[in-house]
Parts: structure tokens; C-alpha cells; sequence
């Protein structure tokens, strides 16, 4: 007996008795245990799904809207300032994002920080690749359609990338038919 608790104690291979006079042996206690975290892992785990979503379907609307405004210049002069809004506001939503989300996962550590990173630093890779190639069209003397068509759908492309790579991570079908169709648009 242990007299603190005022329970009787159950050893570790012994049965512990229930309220209704049926045992319970360590191997369903342990099965029990597996059933709660797995239940709570997959409650808990953190869809990115909708923020996706949202952004493909912004980055679709912005870019659409740009290839619209420029659609019939002969030649092509240049984006009317109204495009450079939307940039402006497709940029600091996406900052605002990146700050929320860095709130959000403060503390958090493991595969799950490593994978935040990797996503950041292809992203960050993938625009610096893409700024690189357009000073190099730029440098070799292309001409500004050819910079022009470049500007409008490079972006889209390392956006279907991101999206593609980051459904291969985490497994989201959705997210890789997205993924998919921004990379189909911007070819």
C-alpha cells in the first residue's frame, strides 16, 4: 500500500485494476499511450494549406493583372505605376506574413526549424537566382521584351518551385497541384 497516496501502488509488470473490477496490463496502457499521441500529433500539426492557398492565388491575381496591363504594347515600354502597387503590397503582405510566422513558431526547435530554414533559404536562393539571371539578360544586351516577359514570369516560377518542394516535405496534395499549376502558367 502506499500510505501518502492513499492508493495501492501497481508494479511495472503487475495489472492495474480499474473501477469495474477489469485489469489493465502495461502493453494496453502502452497502446493507449500511442493511440493519445498519434490522436494529438495529427490535431496539433500546423497546416500551411490556406496560407498557400491565399498567396498562390494573390501572386496569380497580382501577375495576371500586370501580364493584362502590358498585354498589348508593341513594342513594350514598361509596367504603368499602378503595377509597382501591387508590388509594394504583395511585398509587405509578405513580410507581414514572415513576421507572424516567426512569431508564431518562437521556440520551436528540431526537424521542424530545419525544414523553416530550408524553405527560407530557397526562396531566398530561388529570387536571388532569378535577380541574377535578369542582370545577366540585362548585361548581355536583351532586348526589354524579352526582360519584360522574364519579370513577369520568373517570380511565378520560384513560387510553383517553393510550392512544389514544400508539398514533397510535408506531403500535401493540394499544395502540390498548386505548385504544379503555377509551374504550367509560368512556362
Amino acid at each position: 500500500m502506499n500510505e501518502q497516496a492513499g492508493t495501492t501502488g501497481a508494479g511495472m509488470g503487475e495489472a492495474a485494476g480499474g473501477d469495474d473490477g477489469t485489469t489493465m496490463g502495461v502493453a494496453d496502457a502502452a497502446v493507449i499511450m500511442q493511440e493519445a499521441s498519434d490522436r494529438a500529433r495529427r490535431q496539433l500539426r500546423v497546416s500551411h494549406r490556406a496560407t498557400f492557398t491565399i498567396w498562390g492565388l494573390g501572386l496569380l491575381l497580382g501577375y495576371g493583372s500586370i501580364w493584362l496591363t502590358v498585354r498589348g504594347q508593341q513594342p513594350f515600354h514598361g509596367l504603368p505605376p499602378a503595377t509597382f502597387a501591387v508590388g509594394a503590397l504583395l511585398s509587405s503582405a509578405s513580410i507581414m506574413t514572415g513576421v507572424a510566422q516567426a512569431q508564431a513558431d518562437s521556440g520551436v526547435g528540431g526537424l521542424s526549424a530545419v525544414r523553416q530554414r530550408i524553405h527560407l533559404l530557397a526562396v531566398l536562393a530561388g529570387f536571388a537566382a532569378m535577380f541574377a539571371l535578369e542582370g545577366a539578360l540585362a548585361h548581355t544586351g536583351a532586348s526589354r521584351s524579352v526582360i519584360g516577359v522574364f519579370e513577369a514570369s520568373a517570380p511565378v516560377l520560384v513560387a510553383g518551385l517553393f510550392y512544389f518542394t514544400t508539398s514533397a516535405v510535408w506531403l500535401d496534395w493540394p499544395v502540390l497541384g498548386l505548385g504544379i499549376w503555377l509551374l504550367v502558367v509560368a512556362a
